[in-house]
């Protein structure tokens, strides 16, 4: 094997089909990427979690098939190629609004400028099948968020998102489209926004957490969401429908006490069924820009991309009791409630919330403390 660096193993990993973010999450935890790209060949013993989650008999067997079949050389010469640079969790250029996150992406691939993360940013996403109201509503709020400065967030879908990175590229002011999408960087999906994906890959930034050559499956959008929360210091829904992807993303927000606006839509049309929702049950109305950026000016938590605050809360009296038992070393959920002398249903709780909150992570059911020591 010619000589490769770190990245090419990362990248390889991200894209075995059973190398989900939690067990990704675990391996490059406790193994540097060209050892955990060994572990995940067979040929180096797990460390830490992964110790737990190798095994289990099926799940070693389809790690290392896939492993095997799989060339670190040729997908890093894909990212090569396409011009994309590879982030692993942890290193130096990895941002850290998303190091800070709960649920980070193991590794980032991305195309354009890391450095518009910096700026303040905002998050447009509503219904793939918008209506002309809705279509226009984001357009505008695209162009008038960039005349001011503000990036612009979306997972680059139909409807809604297209529009609003369309509104953002129109209006030539400083405010930069930024897309996160569930796809590989070269894998244009909808087909239709080959040229928009080009336009916000060169004047913004793309960002992805799979390599080249992964197709969008639907299991990956939800996923995809929790990047565009994670990222946004505030989320503008324009139009939702009861049960619409754009509401996993307000809900995503919500869970990082990310604040969630939305655009009011006419009671009788279903497309903003959910976003009127959410104006029923507190969310800040937006009829223009300017309501946006009042939000901004009123809430600076996370404008600054590469401050090392600590965003998650403290641990409660409770949740701390569970806390101390899976920090010695990786337990299931039966085994914290054994060793905690509690009911299952209380320890899922707790575990839960910690989970949530970014203090323990999960890999097929066993949790183990992640990030700094909790306080």
């Amino acid at each position: 094997m010619s000589a490769l660096p770190p990245e090419a193993y990362a990248a390889a990993l991200a894209g075995l089909p059973a190398m989900t973010v939690h067990r990704l999450g675990a391996l490059l935890r406790h193994h540097q990427p060209e050892l955990a790209w060994q572990v995940a060949l067979g040929s180096a013993a797990p460390q830490g979690l992964m110790r737990k989650v190798m095994a289990d008999p099926a799940t070693r067997a389809a790690i290392v098939r896939q492993a095997n079949a799989a060339s670190p050389e040729q997908t890093w010469r894909r990212c090569e190629a396409l011009g994309s640079e590879v982030l692993v969790s942890g290193s130096a250029r990895y941002p850290s609004l998303l190091a800070a996150d709960p649920l980070p992406p193991p590794v980032l691939f991305a195309l354009g400028s890391l450095d518009l993360l910096e700026g303040r940013r905002v998050a447009i996403v509503g219904t793939r099948n918008a209506t002309a109201a809705g279509r226009e509503a984001a357009r505008s709020l695209g162009e008038g968020l960039a005349h001011a400065g503000v990036h612009v967030l979306s997972g680059l879908a139909r409807g809604i998102d297209g529009c609003a990175h369309r509104g953002v590229l129109s209006a030539g002011g400083a405010g930069r489209p930024l897309g996160v999408v569930a796809s590989g960087l070269d894998v244009v999906y909808p087909r239709e926004h080959r040229d928009l994906w080009r336009s916000v890959a060169d004047g913004g930034l793309l960002l992805s957490e799979v390599p080249p050559g992964v197709t969008p499956q639907p299991f990956r959008f939800p996923l995809r969401n929790r990047i565009v929360a994670a990222l946004a210091e505030v989320v503008v829904v324009v139009e939702s429908r009861e049960r619409g992807g754009s509401l996993l993303t307000a809900n995503e927000a919500l869970d990082r006490n990310v604040p969630v606006m939305a655009v009011p839509g006419n009671p009788t049309n279903r497309a903003a069924a959910g976003s009127n929702a959410l104006l029923r049950d507190g969310a800040a109305p937006v009829l223009d820009a300017g309501d946006v950026l009042v939000a901004l000016q009123l809430d600076h938590r996370w404008a600054n991309a590469s401050a090392a605050t600590e965003r998650r809360r403290p641990p409660s009296r409770d949740e701390r009791v569970v806390y101390d038992i899976v920090r010695h070393e990786p337990r299931t959920l039966e085994g914290v409630a054994l060793a905690a002398g509690l009911e299952l249903v209380d320890v899922a709780v707790r575990l839960g919330r910690l989970e949530i909150a970014g203090w323990v992570s999960q890999a097929d059911g066993w949790f183990e403390v992640v990030g700094s020591p909790a306080p």
